[in-house]
């Protein structure tokens, strides 16, 4: 149990992390964020990852992301991933990236599993390769070692521990794994975003090896990236079947702030701007959402804003409300309930949404 350091209320769900109720965080964020920043400082330090940001005004730019850094001789940018060396950015590339991967036996525990072509057979023929799961087909998930996000709540953090390590993989050997029982790669992490580059490379690669069958391109991710990237990320999932999941953690803007670091502004202009393009191609549905129930953060008025937000677009849009897991500077944090679940889930519906679930239900008290 911890007390807020605004208001002095004590409850167990308040994190001993942020030291803030959801109450404050939303009503009085002029005292909150800067306690906020505070506390994601302190959290990054740990991992030797830069705690805000950089924006030299003289720096080299990177606009991978939402975080825009300019960086200044020899600094390093909020991912980890780069760093300004001699006026030009070294790190991660095209060709060779942080990452690793592993072959997933269809149909996966995806939070798309439910509506996507790998796991239900949407889209069958065209897009899938019968008309169900497709047992005995794989998917390929890719894991990048780096975010553009610095979420308390990461049920991946230890991704974290990899973002400084010298070691790369090529498209090559990511290529290499692509065999013929692969239907779908997925790329996820950390979060692709700062990495997009790497694995739209990849993609393009991958699909021009195989013209002659199946294979899907699917993000998991943040939407934080460039809107221009964004739009070849959306081209190349509605031309081969495959999908963009966005996590959308919360609506309001400090209290995204709060959970993640990073504002939320650029993740829900890019979610609206997929959704722009979902007409091209309503099976499987190329664009997904989903949201983490965090006890004492994420209630039932974030999931209505959000809710009504993804309905403003499309009502069909698949939207995953997930059950949370104590992890990470939210350890302390309880486990959702039942109770607590289905009234997101009833919260969700009003608004007009009609393809609506809870996920990772075990969890759930």
């Amino acid at each position: 149990m911890a007390r807020c350091r605004i208001c002095r209320t004590s409850s167990r769900f308040i994190s001993e992390t942020l030291g803030l109720c959801v109450t404050c965080i939303r009503e009085k964020p002029q005292e909150a964020l800067p306690l906020v920043m505070e506390a994601h400082r302190k959290t990054r330090t740990e991992f030797a990852l830069p705690e805000v940001p950089p924006k030299d005004p003289g720096g080299k730019p990177c606009n991978l992301c939402v975080n825009e850094c300019t960086m200044a001789e020899g600094q390093m940018g909020y991912c980890g991933l780069r760093k300004n060396i001699g006026g030009r950015l070294t790190g991660v590339t095209a060709k060779a990236g942080k990452l690793s991967w592993y072959h997933d036996p269809l149909p996966t525990n995806c939070v798309g599993n439910w509506v996507c072509a790998g796991g239900t057979g949407a889209g069958y023929p065209k897009f899938a390769v019968c008309d169900g799961p497709e047992r005995g087909y794989r998917n390929l998930a890719v894991f990048f070692h780096a975010c553009t996000f610095n979420c308390l709540f990461c049920q991946n953090w230890h991704f974290k521990e990899h973002t400084f390590s010298t070691k790369t993989r090529s498209v090559e050997s990511l290529l290499a794994d692509v065999d013929r029982r692969t239907s779908c790669i997925c790329y996820f992490g950390g979060d692709p975003a700062a990495q997009l580059p790497y694995s739209l490379r990849a993609s393009r690669l991958a699909l021009e090896k195989n013209r002659d069958r199946i294979l899907r391109i699917c993000w998991e991710t943040n939407g934080s990236m460039h809107p221009g990237f964004l739009d070849r990320m959306m081209d190349m999932a509605i031309e081969t079947g495959g999908c963009i999941k966005f996590d959308l953690k919360a609506w309001d803007e400090n209290l995204h702030r709060s959970l993640t670091g990073v504002s939320n502004r650029r993740t829900l202009e890019n979610f609206r701007r997929a959704g722009e393009k979902i007409t091209r191609r309503p099976a499987p549905p190329p664009l997904l959402a989903a949201t983490l129930l965090i006890p004492g953060y994420i209630d039932e008025k974030e999931i209505t804003s959000i809710a009504a937000f993804i309905a403003s677009i499309d009502s069909d849009i698949p939207y995953s409300l997930l059950a949370f897991h104590p992890q990470f500077y939210l350890h302390d944090l309880p486990l959702p309930t039942k109770a607590y679940a289905q009234g997101c889930l009833s919260a969700a519906k009003q608004t007009g949404l009609r393809n609506v679930k809870i996920g990772n239900i075990q969890l759930l008290t």
